[in-house]
């Protein structure tokens, strides 16, 4: 998998960052929360990122 750093909130590798793959799709790097009392499949996880990195990768056109 091809993997493309489309926006971050810092320049240092543990910030929330949104990555654009070679398959259309997108990973999500950010905390994992364990508070959110969903029954999530063991085959996924959930991540936490601030609104604040959607905001800017929209307005940077990104996504």
């Amino acid at each position: 998998m091809k993997v493309t750093k489309l926006v971050s909130t810092c320049d240092i590798k543990d910030c929330p960052t949104i990555y654009a793959t070679d398959r259309g799709t997108l990973l999500v790097q950010g905390e994992s929360p364990t508070d959110h009392g969903l029954q999530i499949p063991a085959h996924e996880t959930l991540v936490e990122i601030p609104m604040e990195l959607i905001q800017k990768a929209i307005r940077d056109n990104l996504i």
